[in-house]
């Protein structure tokens, strides 16, 4: 396993629950290529803020670019999903999981060939990947280095709460597919997410603000993704990571609308986000980019590396683990007085 000693976060991270932002200013009228703003609306999950800042900003300065603004809003990846399903304007989404994507598919929102078709990019709809990690408390007072460590009594866990926040059901099927063999063995898997989820004292609606209640002080450990614990070293918070020998490949979706009033503009941009400049800023903000031609980068290497396809695809995992109420880990949450619904 590979630990990373971190430097840390600044007082003023950006408040994470849903937000819109005007990015350039201007009206959204007119075209991309004429006198007149085109506004476009990017709706997000909450880790990508910073990186998108900047790449927006870079995106602005090219020809394709110069006449589009954005709003910006960023949240928990389920909740900023359903909000787009229930009117939110978009026309640029990315979310944690497939599964978001997915959602607004069937609402009609984006196309059935998001990650086959023209627009899908080389990574067949995926704009960034990660790993899970354990993150620790400068120095690891606890030792805190393997899955098993996690669930010592007395242990404090951080992860969200997987029933609003993508990035938790990350976690927890990094911690599942580690002890369950992959999937191979379904009872050892849940029999340590039980054990796990009784360590954990507080269940954030979203990656970033369980980011914020562990530098915060809460906890001995916080799972997360890896591009959040180098998010958290670029702004000044001390603590270690490990990456676990037996951790999940995350996979970040991205998505143009079917509905968007500028669908050029958009198909643009997200062209765009797969350009080497666009992953660059990406790789910057600790995310392993998807695009060759990426360089001056060191990611380790889990030997025990394994993906969502590994424990039988997004469509088999949620139906068996996170329906709100029939789903495995609903059933060891609700023991747990946590909520399943949203």
């Amino acid at each position: 396993m590979k630990v990373r000693r971190l430097g840390a976060i600044a007082a003023a991270v950006v408040a994470t629950s849903t937000l819109v932002t005007a990015c350039g200013g201007g009206d959204n009228a007119g075209g991309g290529d004429g006198g007149g703003k085109v506004q476009l609306a990017l709706v997000a999950y909450s880790t990508p803020q910073a990186a998108f800042k900047d790449i927006i900003a870079a995106f602005q300065k090219t020809p394709e670019g110069k006449n589009i603004t954005f709003t910006q809003s960023f949240g928990a990846s389920g909740d900023q999903s359903r909000a787009v399903a229930n009117g939110l304007k978009a026309d640029i989404v990315e979310f944690s999981l497939e599964t978001d994507i997915t959602r607004l598919v069937k609402a009609g929102i984006v196309a059935a060939d998001w990650n086959s078709g023209p627009t899908a990019g080389p990574s067949k709809g995926i704009l960034t990947r990660s790993v899970v990690v354990i993150g620790t408390r400068k120095g690891n007072p606890k030792g805190l280095k393997t899955w098993d460590d996690l669930i010592k009594p007395g242990v404090e866990v951080i992860t969200p709460n997987p029933f609003t926040s993508g990035g938790a059901r990350w976690n927890l099927l990094a911690g599942y597919g580690a002890k369950s063999d992959k999937g191979a063995d379904q009872a050892a898997g849940l029999t340590y997410l039980d054990s796990l989820l009784k360590n954990v004292p507080v269940q954030d609606d979203s990656g970033r603000k369980s980011l914020q209640t562990f530098t915060g002080g809460k906890g001995d450990a916080i799972l997360t993704y890896e591009n959040e614990a180098i998010f958290a070293r670029q702004n000044g918070q001390e603590l270690d990571y490990t990456v676990p020998d037996a951790t999940i490949l995350i996979e970040n979706p991205v998505a143009v609308t079917k509905n968007s009033a500028h669908p050029a503009e958009a198909a643009a941009f997200l062209k765009y986000l797969y350009s080497v400049e666009a992953q660059t800023i990406f790789a910057k903000n600790g995310y392993r980019p998807v695009a060759d031609g990426v360089t001056g980068f060191d990611w380790p290497a889990p030997p025990q590396l394994f993906t969502i396809q590994d424990l039988g695809g997004w469509d088999k995992i949620t139906t068996e683990f996170f329906d709100s109420k029939t789903g495995k880990v609903a059933d060891i949450e609700r023991k747990l007085g946590v909520a399943t619904e949203k």
